[in-house]
């Protein structure tokens, strides 16, 4: 797990690259904390003025929860599990620089929600997103709420419910990814957004972010209230972990 998360700085733009490429920067705890740190460190650096979030490989940004790790979850893990994504959604939601999302290949499940948290995303025409977890057996709680803000009921719920994934023209067509470019430009095409935004006038970047925080928190604090609920609900009847070994049992036949 050592290095799950590189950061680099050039000029006044910093760079957060999820760094398992070997599980499709997939999601541990650890890594998820050392993201916090990460996020923490360049917001309390004067000399940057803009983040970009990206994943490592060309494969995807990122797979979502690591499946080898939550399916040895129980009701009480999984209630510490919501807080985890509490803190690294409210550190994201509380960043006073603007951060793009550089989107190479695949974002699924609570990857595609971090990805939705990033002000503006670039993307390529093989970027897949959605919101899987249904299939996995893990119940959508903080995804749904993101989904919504962004595209309506209806469409969310057609996402959750099917697991299915939305290429990259649907995801150009309802406002997810804001830039489309060849696959190896996205993130020179990142950088050279992220450049734009640091040079605007940082007050006024602080405050707009505030604002949009704000008229977003009330649903935010439900979603988190009510996903500790339901994932305490769903991981006391044993139907996640099932599928999730499940899940991990044909994808290892596969590979042989």
């Amino acid at each position: 797990m050592a290095d799950s998360i590189l950061t680099e700085r050039r000029g006044r733009v910093g760079i957060v690259t999820l760094n398992r490429p070997e599980v499709l920067n997939a999601w541990t705890r650890p890594m998820r904390d050392a993201l916090i740190e990460a996020f923490s460190a360049f917001e309390a650096d004067p000399a940057v003025g803009a983040l970009i979030l990206t994943g490592a490989g060309d494969r995807a940004f990122g797979a979502g929860q690591d499946l080898n790790e939550a399916k040895g979850f129980d009701a009480d893990r999984a209630e510490d599990w919501m807080g985890e994504w509490e803190r690294l959604y409210d550190r994201m939601r509380s960043l006073s620089k603007p951060l793009v999302g550089a989107l190479n290949g695949l974002a699924a499940g609570s990857a595609f929600q971090v990805a939705l948290l990033t002000d503006i995303r670039v993307g390529h025409p093989g970027v897949r997103m959605g919101q899987p977890e249904i299939n996995s057996g893990i119940a959508s709680v903080t995804g749904p709420w993101i989904m919504r803000e962004m595209l309506g009921l209806a469409r969310t719920i057609d996402l959750t419910l099917t697991g299915r994934l939305m290429d990259a023209e649907e995801c150009v067509a309802v406002g997810l990814i804001s830039r489309l470019v060849p696959q190896e430009r996205v993130l020179d095409a990142s950088l050279e957004l992220a450049e734009q935004l640091a040079a605007k006038p940082p007050v006024a970047m602080r405050l707009n972010k505030q604002r949009f925080r704000e008229v977003t928190e009330p649903g935010f604090r439900d979603c988190l209230a009510a996903g500790t609920r339901i994932q305490r609900e769903s991981y006391a009847t044993g139907e996640p972990q099932m599928m999730m070994e499940q899940f991990l049992a044909v994808r290892a036949a596969r590979r042989t």
